[in-house]
This record gives C-alpha cells, structure tokens and sequence, in this order.
C-alpha cells in the first residue's frame, strides 16, 4: 500500500486558497496581512482566517499560517497578541524562521504546532536534532538537496518523532534560504521580512558566456520524482506561488494532485501555466548550467511548444493560443465555483429574557448549535445604571468576531428598560458563550509574556576579535591581543588532519563553522569538533551549535543565524546552552538598542566585513565565464578557486568561489560601521572585523596590523579613530545599519 503524502498548496488570496482546496490540495499554507515572508500577496485579514479555517476544514483540508520572518523587538507585544487569538482557532499549525518566535510557541503557546520554514535553511542531521529540542514538528528541507540527502534526513526526522516536507514545484531562489541579504543591501527590503525584490532576476551587462540574466534559475519541478519521494518517506510536498493567480494555484495542485492520486497527469499542463521553464537538477543531483534560463518572464508558451516537440514561431504561437484559451477557461469555470464557497462570519442571534429579581438568561442560536447561559446573580432596577440594552450587549459581546462569528440580531424587549446587572456579571456571560463557541480551545488562558529585564553592564571597552581564513594571516595572532576567529570551509574533507594540527597547536585560535554544511561536510565538521574540543566555536549552523551544545563546549551564534531580537537570545542560552550571540547586521539603531540580552551572556556585533549576499550550491561561474564543467561534481567544492563579477545598470556585484566553499556573492563594498560604538555605548562585550582576503571594490591604505591598531583606538574612545578609519578605508557602506528591516 502506498504511504499517504500531503499535498501541500501555496494561498496568497482568498480566491487562490479556495481554487487550491478545489483541486485537491491537503493543505495549505497561506499568511496574514504581517509577520509573513510573502508581502507582495494579497494575505488575508484574521477574518478572513476564521472564514477559511471552516471552508477548509469541511473539506478535510488543513490551514497552516506563515509567520516566517525574522521579528524585531518592537513587534513582540503585537505579535503575543496575535498568538492569543491565534490560539482559540482551529489552526492546524504555524510555519516560523524566527527562533525567538519559536521558542514563545514552546514555552507559552504548547497547544500549537510549530513548523520550521525554508528559511531556516535545514540541511543537515544536526539541523533536525536542534529544531527537535525547540519543538519543532515539521521541518521544511533546503530546496537545494538531492533524493539521497532529502532520504537520509527524512529517515533522521521520523527517528525524532517529525515530519518532513519537500519543496516540489514553482520559483527556484539561486541562494540558500534565509541567509540571501542581497535585497537588504541593495534596497532595504530584507528577504527575511518578505520584501525580498528579486534582484537575481534582473538583467545584467551581458556577461562574457554571453547571458544578460545569469543568475535567473529555471524553476524546480518534481513532477516525475513524486514515487520516489513517497518511498523516501516524504511526508509533505509543497508547491510555491502565494503571489500566483487562483487558476495557477488550481492548474499545479490538480495536476499533481492526479498524479500522487493515479499516474495518469500531463505534464503539459505544468508548461501551460506561468514557468520559467521545468527542472529537477537538485533532486536529481545534476546541478548545473541546465538549471539556468536568460529569460527571467513567463516562458510557457515557449516551453509548452518545446514539450510537444516543436519550437517553431508557428508552434509558439499556436501555443500561446492554446494556453490563453485554455487560462480563460480555467479562471471562468473556477470564479462559478469559488463564488458559491462561503467563508463569511456566521451568524448569532440572541434572545434575551429575565425580570426583576430573576437572573438574565441569554439564548444562542448559532450554526448547528443553540444553548442557553444564565447569570449567577439577579437584575435590579437602577436608571442610573441600566446596562441591559441592545448598544450594550453589542459591545461586550463584540469579542466573540475573534472566534468567527457576528451578532445578527439581539431580541431585546421593553421589559429591560431601567435594569441592571454587574459589568463583571456581563463578562461572565460572555465567556460561558465564548466557551461553547470555542470548543476545545475554550480553556486557554490568554499569555501575558513576563517583561524582560535590561542587564545592566558596568561601563568597560568593549573587546575586539578579528575574522581570518588564511593560514599567512596567522602570524597576526601573536600581535593582535584580541580574540582571533578562523573561518571554516564548508568542505574540509582533505583537510580535516592539517585543521586538527593548527586548532591542536593553536588554541587561541577560535574555530568559525559556515552556515551551510551538506552531508559530508556536516559529519566532518562534528569530527572536528569532537578531536579539537576547542574552549569556544563560532558557527552560523544550527546542526554545529547542537552537537556543540550536546559536547558541552561553548559557542557564539554567528551572524548568519539572524538575531533580531530578546527572545532569540533567550532560546539560544536557555535552550541551547550558548554563551553569547551577533547580532544581525539587518538591524538599525533603534532595533539594535530595543534588544536585552539575558544574563551571563554576550553580545557581538561585526563592524568591518565584506557583506556575503548570498551563498549558492550551484556553480554561478557557468552563467558568467563559462566552465568547461557542465555540471557540479564533488571536486568543484573542494578544488575550484575563481573569481569573477557581474554588473547591472546600478552596481557590481562580486562572485567567489574559494577552496572547500559554495559559490558566495559579496557586495561591491565592505560594511563599515564605526558610528555604533558611540551610538549604543555598554552594550556590546566584543566588536568584530573581517579580515579574510576577500577583494571586493573596497580599498585601503591600512596594513591588517594597522586596521587593528586603528579599531583598538576607537574602541578605546579615541574620537579621531572614526575619520582616519573612513579616510583610509574607500568605498564603503552602513546602508542596513541605517534603514534596518
């Protein structure tokens, strides 16, 4: 028998959720008008929600809400109340980036059910094991894994007692998940607050492999993979597209929806609807240049006439015609169904009955439910204070719209005019309505988070670190009298025992571990970690903090793990055991100064780097340069070092592929921030400068040692460390530190 697999569709509207539902979809993820990574959708309103939580469920279709974004201090009360209201629903669970959000629903919020999003770029078993402990009941995987990697996590997951789901269908991203920051540089707008603007699909001077959109991916398409998904114990199939019309979410969900159900779907139907062409490189592990297009628009026609063996003008067109037709019929048969799908507020009606002396009794009569509640003490007559009227009963029942429903009518007669009863006997009323209307949820008492107290630190210089990757930078070491930070490649397969002997030999010297390690990678890192056992690491990997945590051996979160705010500090120490985090260089100053950190913790902050916008498991030199490679093979990790860059009409942008690392692109200046050593004074234990020979258009007359000795005199107080800093470092930028997410 084969095993049962949810088919999981994206609902940016309320058309779009309705269409999904029509085509089979088991359930759907969908977001709120904040707090969700999809803000060019039309989302819904928390009316909406309570709507589509009763359409959906009469048809055995589960609702998951999106708030996967990074959260700022200042939203936490906003958001609390929100998980308040959220809690009372039908809501079948929550999908989150945020790890302070996460650690709220574990310790406050038990009754919901939390999944991890793709933002959280899960890749390894490690990665599993740390979302376990956080509570976490369903990881989303990286889209980036092959069937082997997607098999072995799967297999780690259910060993943990968690489900897995797996990007199938819609837009590939060209970087990992949740750590791709080239929106927040360029423009403000962070993907990891759902404003991301798509810079990798803009058009760039072509490049010398001749491409005017090198990194535009072709979008993923799993549509033969799903058996084998199934046997690897998939538990989840996802299709992307909350900003895709209704007729594209119904036209991809029906027709994965035939084929999970019978085998017998056309494919075709998936080249008719909005593509930028259809591939499997992940799953199939053939990532490569086939997995590009150089034109980033709808190719469906193109494409449609391709899949029937023909690419002709005539055979285009006659494709476009078909594919018009065939999208006006779609949406015309779909608008007469959707429009008969009620998702509107139920309606109350009250009767109203008592006399002097007596109790009020109210009789509700609601959707396939009527009862009766009665006051505990009796109305009294007082002009002065009559409250039994039909403007007063509105307003204290008015609450009851947050369980989804609306007070038609209240039968109110003369008989009431002059009475009284207690406002606290109202209130009582109405949670004994609130109760039966509730369900199951009734009991849930409203969380009031307890407020967190600022640590207050004795004035001191804040320490500095420095940030290297080579082993000629060591000789800085010995000088520099501050914390050194080794940067770890993602592959160190053939270098594991050389690593072994510098940390052995070195013990000063502080290992840093990538945010992305695979597979191997993973399991060779770990051994590292275990045969060094260094006094403190740095990782911006969940999977590494975990076994770190598990070893006993203190850590700092790196900046790639996006902390933005108190209660991912708390989860990171109180959960995890860390010793002190960075903070998110996404952040502004007044978001940076509204976070408290816990006690016995510190706080880092990285004010000179070269900005990493992205970090890719594909080869971004085939786009660009060309490789005489056709496809990414395991010596490419390990061996290849290239550097390139490619230029829009508004900047330059640095590609970098060194020994043991996945492509990464940088931005074309370093970030430089010296104004928040002053700005938020006694709040940060270390500052950081990256120090890696990284070359990007940034350009200084400073040696490193004379860098160091300049930050050394800023810390210090130094008033004229700033400018001889910005004098003698060109081109340079703080653009997130001043607009923040």
């Amino acid at each position: 028998m084969k095993k049962t697999i949810e088919l999981l569709a994206p609902g940016g509207d309320i058309q779009s959720i309705k269409a999904a539902i029509l085509a089979g979809a088991n359930a759907i993820f969908c977001g709120l008008d904040r707090f969700n990574a999809r803000n060019r959708a039309q989302n819904l309103t928390l009316d909406d929600l309570h709507g589509i939580l009763r359409l959906a469920h009469e048809y055995h279709c589960k609702i998951f809400l999106t708030i996967n974004i990074v959260i700022v201090e200042s939203e936490i009360p906003a958001l609390v109340a929100l998980l308040n209201k959220l809690a009372i629903t039908t809501l079948d669970g929550i999908i989150v980036q945020d790890l302070g959000l996460a650690y709220i629903l574990q310790q406050y919020f038990p009754s919901i059910e939390v999944h991890g999003s793709t933002q959280l770029t899960t890749h390894n078993a490690g990665q599993i094991d740390f979302l376990n402990k956080l509570g976490v009941g369903r990881v989303n995987l990286c889209r980036e894994l092959n069937l082997d990697e997607i098999r072995s996590l799967t297999e780690k997951a259910h060993a943990n007692n968690m489900e897995v789901e797996v990007f199938v269908h819609g837009s590939n991203c060209i970087s990992f998940s949740g750590i791709c920051y080239i929106s927040s540089v360029q423009s403000g707008n962070s993907g990891n607050r759902g404003r991301c603007s798509q810079t990798c699909r803009n058009e760039f001077i072509k490049t010398p492999a001749g491409n005017e959109f090198p990194l535009n991916m072709k979008d993923n398409s799993a549509f033969n993979n799903l058996d084998t998904l199934r046997e690897a114990g998939v538990d989840s199939l996802k299709i992307e597209g909350r900003i895709k019309s209704f007729d594209y979410v119904y036209s991809a969900v029906n027709t994965y929806r035939r084929q999970l159900d019978s085998a017998d779907a056309n494919q075709d139907t998936l080249y008719s609807i909005f593509n930028r062409d259809l591939n499997n490189g992940y799953l199939s592990n053939n990532i490569g240049s086939q997995m590009f297009t150089d034109n980033p628009r709808d190719n469906s026609s193109r494409n449609l006439a391709k899949a029937r063996g023909e690419d002709s003008k005539e055979a285009i067109d006659k494709a476009r015609d078909d594919i018009n037709t065939l999208r006006a019929k779609t949406a015309h048969e779909l608008e007469s169904k959707i429009a008969v799908m009620n998702i509107d507020k139920p309606a109350i009606k009250m009767s109203v009955s008592g006399e002097v002396g007596n109790p009020l009794t109210i009789s509700i009569t609601a959707p396939n439910e009527q009862f009766t509640v009665s006051s505990k003490v009796s109305l009294v007559v007082d002009p002065k204070k009559a409250n039994i009227t039909t403007d007063v009963l509105q307003r204290r029942f008015k609450a009851l719209s947050e369980l989804g429903y609306h007070i038609e009518t209240i039968e109110l007669s003369d008989v009431f005019k002059d009475l009284f009863l207690p406002s606290k006997e109202l209130t009582e009323l109405k949670k004994k309505i609130h109760t039966v209307l509730a369900g199951p949820n009734s009991s849930i008492t409203p969380v009031e988070l307890p407020k967190l107290q600022r640590v207050t630190q004795t004035p001191k210089q804040p320490g500095l670190s420095i940030l290297i990757s080579s082993y000629d930078d060591l000789n800085i070491c010995s000088q520099a009298d501050c914390d050194i930070y080794f940067q770890l490649p993602s592959e160190i397969d053939k270098t594991k025992e050389e690593l072994i002997e510098l940390f052995t030999a070195n013990t000063n010297i502080i290992p840093w571990f990538p945010a992305v390690l695979i597979g191997r990678e993973f399991e060779n890192a770990i051994e590292l970690l275990t045969a060094i056992k260094p006094n403190t690491i740095v990782t911006d990997n969940t999977g590494v903090a975990f076994e770190a945590s598990k070893l006993g051996i203190p850590w700092l979160a790196g900046p790639q793990l996006n902390t933005t705010n108190s209660y991912s500090l708390l989860c990171l120490k109180n959960t995890f055991g860390c010793a002190g985090a960075f903070i998110s260089n996404e952040l502004n100053r007044n978001q940076i100064g509204a976070i408290k950190k816990p006690d016995n913790f510190t706080l880092h902050y990285s004010i000179y780097h070269p900005i990493t916008l992205m970090t890719s498991r594909q080869c971004l030199f085939h786009q660009v340069t060309g490789c005489e490679k056709t496809t990414v093979d395991v010596s490419c990790i390990s061996d290849c070092s290239r550097t390139t860059s490619i230029q829009d009409k508004k900047s330059t942008l640095i590609i970098e592929k060194s020994r043991g690392n996945y492509s990464h692109i940088y931005n074309s200046e370093n970030f430089l921030n010296t104004a928040i050593v002053k700005d938020i004074p006694n709040r940060f234990d270390s500052f950081m400068i990256d120090l890696r020979n990284i070359q990007t258009q940034t350009e200084t007359t400073l040696s490193k040692t004379q860098m160091i000795e300049l930050i050394k005199q800023l810390l210090s107080g130094d008033s004229t460390a700033a400018d001889k800093l910005h004098e003698q470092i060109h081109n340079t930028t703080c653009r997130q530190y001043k607009k923040g997410i």
